[in-house]
């Protein structure tokens, strides 16, 4: 398994516990959850590299022109 490296996050309460329910929702623990969150940002971001990857962002939803 990958080293792992702890640090101390600040958060806002209300962020907080938005976190806790999606983790709880999704049967994740609250710091996988975070991981999930920043790794997806990261993708759609265009930023992440080397790194084992999330599963990736949805398409982003275009509007058909006629």
């Amino acid at each position: 398994m990958a080293e792992r490296k702890a640090f101390l996050l600040r958060i806002d309460p209300a962020v907080l516990e938005a976190l806790q329910r999606w983790a709880a929702d999704d049967l994740r623990s609250l710091n996988s959850q975070i991981e999930f969150v920043l790794r997806r940002a990261l993708q759609r971001e265009g930023r992440a590299t080397g790194a084992k990857s999330a599963r990736p962002a949805p398409p982003a939803e275009t509007e058909e022109r006629s």
